[in-house]
């Protein structure tokens, strides 16, 4: 790979890992802040679901304004609007305050989900586009792996507004390093612009297995901590450590699925959706069983790890028209599979209980596969030869 293109990937993985860790700040933050301003914890709570709300209604909206710009000043810039939106936030006196910095970093986090992955792999030929996808997720699995708990210890030691500072300074270099590395090209001019093999039939069955693929996934995991306490009976002293060995596992995952992903790039969704289904079956039976349960939760991290580069680099194959908008389109699909999955699991968990959130979330995936199976079906007829 070109040295200078290797630079930009890197320095767009860090971009990532950026953002996904300011996301999930007010997750570890969550008792100091609440401490400090005098909110209650739902209140705090609502820091990241209006964050993601603001991703799902506002990327395709965005990318729309935008397609005409340069990628390399659009994601400058966005980086920028995202520092200086996060250094409010550091600097909050009240809810409000703050609840301004996290939509306004929730605003550049949608225009930078929409475009990255196009931009990162125009810079690279097209026979490694999904080598090149799982390198950048490689900072996006590891901000719940390091940034998270990095970011909670540092906010321990300083205070919660520590961290965002961190990230805000971040922020602003990964800003300034894709100004001195990427190349300015507009975006009809990239290789990346439309989709290899575009099919408007594709597309949709694509946008409705990310929709039910990360709604399952989102029901167990979301609440996988009193599935870990009440089901399988361990000790709230071990859930970090089983927590990071479940991270651990997802970034293994995001490693190993850049080395297939290009020679199969359905083979890269059909397999883990049939896995992770297994997977979360497995954890409905057998969850009073601790090595059991430790075990099926290392392989389903591990193996949703594969699933956003798959999607990622499935969404550029069938992309009916602008990758931009199409990546905007499934990156909101995403988001809103988070939303829904964490909603259906808390109805789950006040009803029946934690342990119903695997078997649902396992049928949803399922769901999913079974769309997915059907995609040539739902090919439109001049694609319908496509890949």
């Amino acid at each position: 790979m070109p040295v200078r293109a290797t630079g930009a990937l890197i320095t767009l993985s860090v971009a990532t890992f950026c953002y996904v860790t300011t996301e999930l700040l007010p997750v570890g933050l969550l008792t100091l802040i609440a401490a400090d301003l005098g909110l209650s914890h739902s209140r705090v709570g609502l820091l990241v679901t209006a964050y993601a709300g603001v991703v799902v209604l506002a990327s395709i909206p965005l990318t729309r304004l935008t397609q005409r710009v340069p990628r390399r000043w659009l994601l400058a810039v966005t980086l920028g609007l995202f520092s200086g939106a996060t250094l409010v936030s550091a600097l909050a006196s009240d809810f409000s305050q703050l609840l301004a910095g996290r939509l306004l970093a929730g605003l550049t986090q949608a225009l930078f989900w929409s475009v990255v992955t196009p931009a990162a792999t125009s810079l690279f030929p097209p026979l490694v586009r999904g080598r090149v996808i799982a390198r950048m997720a490689i900072g996006t699995s590891l901000a719940p792996v390091l940034g998270v708990p990095a970011a909670t210890w540092l906010g321990q030691q300083a205070g919660w507004r520590a961290p965002f500072v961190v990230m805000a300074v971040a922020g602003l270099a990964a800003g300034a390093a894709v100004l001195a590395l990427m190349p300015t090209i507009r975006p009809s001019q990239a290789a990346t612009a439309l989709g290899s093999a575009p099919d408007m039939g594709r597309f949709v069955n694509l946008t409705l297995v990310v929709i039910l693929g990360v709604t399952g996934f989102f029901t167990a995991y979301t609440y996988i901590t009193p599935f870990l306490l009440d089901v399988g009976g361990f000790p709230e002293a071990a859930l970090s450590v089983l927590l990071l060995v479940a991270g651990a596992a997802g970034l293994c995952g995001t490693l190993f699925v850049g080395t297939v992903l290009d020679r199969y790039p359905r083979g890269t969704l059909l397999v883990p959706l049939g896995l992770i289904s297994l997977w979360l079956a497995g954890l409905y039976l057998s969850g009073p069983a601790k090595a059991a349960s430790v075990g099926l939760l290392v392989l389903l991290c591990f193996t949703f790890s594969a699933l956003p580069p798959a999607f990622a680099s499935r969404t550029l194959q069938v992309a009916p028209g602008s990758t931009d908008l199409a990546s905007a389109a499934t990156g909101s699909a995403f988001n809103a599979g988070i939303a829904a999955g964490s909603s259906l699991g808390g109805l789950l968990v006040a009803g029946p209980g934690p342990r119903g959130v695997a078997l649902a979330g396992a049928l949803l995936v399922a769901a999913a596969l079974a769309v997915m199976l059907a995609e040539s079906r739902m090919a439109s007829r001049a694609g319908a030869d496509a890949a």
